[in-house]
């Protein structure tokens, strides 16, 4: 399965692309919000793994 994410600032132009997609057999989907916060905070603990062990109890330590 392949994924595309398509934004724009016509909300016509996106709901014509969505109309497409649907009449070629593509599963389309409006992202909410929310959706979108997921995504980007998905993205960041990604980003941020670095695969060594963190003691959370001197990380805490190191914040104060």
């Amino acid at each position: 399965m392949e994924t595309a994410i398509i934004s724009g600032d016509s909300k016509k132009d996106i709901q014509l692309l969505m109309a497409i997609a649907e009449k070629m057999g593509i599963r389309a989907k409006f992202l909410s919000k929310e959706d979108l916060e997921d995504i980007g905070m998905a993205r960041a603990i990604d980003d941020g793994k670095t695969g060594e062990y963190v003691d959370t109890d001197e990380f805490l330590k190191s914040l104060k």
